[in-house]
């Protein structure tokens, strides 16, 4: 099974509250967007992968060249999993860490499928706040779910997607959503952006860490911002104002620590408004930025 993954942006992102367990409570509108993806093979160990010769030919085979190789390739040590990795800028991670493999791994537990290989080629950003890998993931437990005939619904793909990242569950519904506690608390929002075109930017050589992203950031509720609302419901109030009025409202918490580290991003989203964007944001944790801009006769 071949598997075209895509990304998401978020509209606004409020850093609510520190939790007890250590993560953040927020509120963000996650929307798919597929201008950016991966590709992913799922098959059996003993069937004959499609992609795998067309990787190596592209970007060599691997040969123990360890972190920044542009393929990199592991077996998990039960022999269950193989994992192979290709990316132009190269693989700088373990292959078994990635979060296809651990979605992967999260389903062994509890099924008893056979072995299992997974070809990943990584052409989506890589830390820019756009959650390819989360993507990876969700994509990689629909697959094996399809592939294995496991019967899961999509609140038991959300389960287990929530196990492995904030924003993992997203990418199994794949529609505009309200994220609400770490993320992974999901509503359905519809979204209508007629009379707008989109533009997203990815700066080259800016990555932005999550860590990095939250350290120093100060959450809602302890700078006295919080509205005694229940969560999500400030969201909701600006989404339903028209996009002009987003600007200063719908804002992201993050680039109040980013934009700080990396003044080319602040530079960037103001060059987006000067362009004539209505609304313009940096998406996550960075480094992704995105403007709305009005179309030609679009309303108002």
């Amino acid at each position: 099974m071949i598997l075209k993954t895509n990304v998401k942006l978020n509209f606004g992102l409020f850093v609510l509250r520190r939790r007890p367990d250590g993560f953040h409570d927020l509120e963000t509108l996650f929307v798919p967007w597929h201008g950016y993806g991966d590709t992913l093979e799922i098959i059996a160990g003993d069937d004959y992968s499609r992609t795998s010769a067309s990787l190596a030919a592209r970007y060599g085979t691997n040969s123990g060249d360890g972190p920044g190789a542009p393929l990199r390739q592991a077996v998990s040590e039960d022999g269950r999993l193989m994992v192979t990795v290709a990316r132009r800028e190269g693989v700088d991670w373990e292959p078994l860490s990635d979060l296809s493999a651990r979605a992967c791994r999260l389903l062994q537990q509890d099924f008893d499928l056979p072995p299992v290989k997974l070809f990943l080629e990584k052409t989506a950003p890589v830390g820019a706040g756009l959650g390819g890998g989360s993507a990876d993931a969700a994509f990689t437990l629909k697959g094996l779910n399809e592939c294995f005939g496991l019967g899961l619904d999509n609140a038991a793909l959300v389960s287990y997607a929530a196990r492995l990242g904030s924003d993992c569950a997203l990418f199994i519904h794949n529609r505009p959503m309200i994220g609400t506690g770490r993320g992974e608390v999901l509503e359905p929002y519809d979204l209508s952006l007629d009379g707008y075109d989109l533009q997203v930017i990815v700066p080259e050589g800016v990555g932005v860490s999550t860590a990095e992203a939250y350290r120093g950031i100060t959450p809602r509720e302890a700078a006295g911002q919080a509205t005694g609302e229940p969560d999500g419901t400030a969201i909701r109030r600006i989404l339903a104002r028209p996009v002009e009025e987003w600007k200063g409202l719908l804002v992201n918490d993050f680039e109040a620590t980013v934009f700080p580290l990396h003044h080319e991003l602040e530079a960037i989203r103001d060059s987006l408004y000067a362009s004539g964007a209505v609304y313009a944001s940096m998406s996550g944790s960075g480094s992704a930025l995105f403007a709305l801009y009005r179309k030609e006769g679009g309303r108002a």
